[in-house]
């Protein structure tokens, strides 16, 4: 899955956050789109079945306009050792035990060897508590690591 741009995966929140106008997550919609305005066409860009299934099931503010920013971003195919490694986070206490959640997420960012899992999620995905057992689970398993951060740790260096 390699280009000569460094890629990324999107979970749920990084979409959903872009359209979302509660003031509790005004300062992430805002990060999220000018990340998206200002950045975002350095890197190859990708979504999986399981994005566009939470984004498609949940009950999102705008989401056909969600439904159709994200029809336009590359898509990753599904494949059974997605599901298989994600049951391995899971009952290896990784992930917490949702196959359409968290595990997934990591399983195709694994996978697929993206470089950067982009997410909102600082509870079950970007948490330092976290990296050392992820590291370690996808060692193990010969996978890749993708840096897990938010769009905060994203952004190019400017000059000062």
């Amino acid at each position: 899955m390699k280009t000569n741009q460094k890629s990324v995966y999107l979970d749920t929140t990084i979409p959903s956050y872009y359209y979302d106008k509660r003031k509790s997550l005004s300062f992430q919609s805002k990060m999220t789109r000018h990340w998206w305005r200002e950045n975002s066409k350095e890197y190859a860009i990708y979504i999986s079945k399981t994005t566009i299934d939470e984004l498609s099931l949940g009950h999102y503010p705008n989401q056909a306009k969600l439904l159709k920013f994200v029809s336009k971003i590359l898509y990753l195919k599904p494949v059974d050792e997605i599901v298989t490694i994600s049951k391995y986070y899971i009952d290896n206490y990784l992930m917490p035990n949702d196959l359409e959640g968290d595990a997934m997420h990591l399983a195709y960012a694994s996978f697929y060897q993206i470089d950067f899992l982009l997410t909102w999620n600082c509870n079950h995905l970007a948490n330092a508590n976290k990296k050392q057992h992820i590291r370690a689970i996808n060692t193990k398993l010969s996978l890749s690591i993708p840096e897990i951060i938010t769009p905060l740790e994203l952004f190019k260096e400017t000059e000062v």
